[in-house]
């Protein structure tokens, strides 16, 4: 049930910006929850290699002192990978293309982060 739930999530964030080319909830050890990817991508590495970064970005952010993290970002050449924490043991991983508004992106995106927290309560 819970997996239907989060699909619609993924479909209404995908579907609020033609910048947004997917989406994914994965659980902070690597596991994908859902997910809306392009065809041929690998839900299972993505999983692990958005554990990997929230880990390296939680790890960072202890010891420089910045707090709990919220996101992580990532800028390549073709555009954007975000990771917005979405409750204790669940992240949602955004890319968007170089073109993005990322402004609005972001907004979107806590706001779809927040459906997941409310998804799990």
């Amino acid at each position: 049930m819970h997996e239907q739930l989060l699909t619609s999530v993924l479909s209404d964030l995908n579907s609020s910006s033609a910048d947004i080319t997917a989406s994914a909830v994965i659980s902070t050890d690597g596991l994908p929850v859902a997910a809306l990817l392009p065809r041929g991508v690998d839900s299972d590495r993505v999983g692990a290699m958005a554990a990997a970064l929230l880990a390296l970005g939680n790890r960072t952010a202890r010891e420089l002192q910045c707090g709990d993290l919220e996101q992580v970002m990532v800028k390549g050449r073709n555009g954007y990978i975000l990771l917005i924490q979405a409750g204790a043991d669940t992240v949602l991983a955004v890319t968007a293309n170089e073109n993005a508004k990322l402004g609005l992106i972001l907004l979107d995106a806590r706001r779809a982060a927040k459906s997941i927290v409310d998804i799990y309560r």
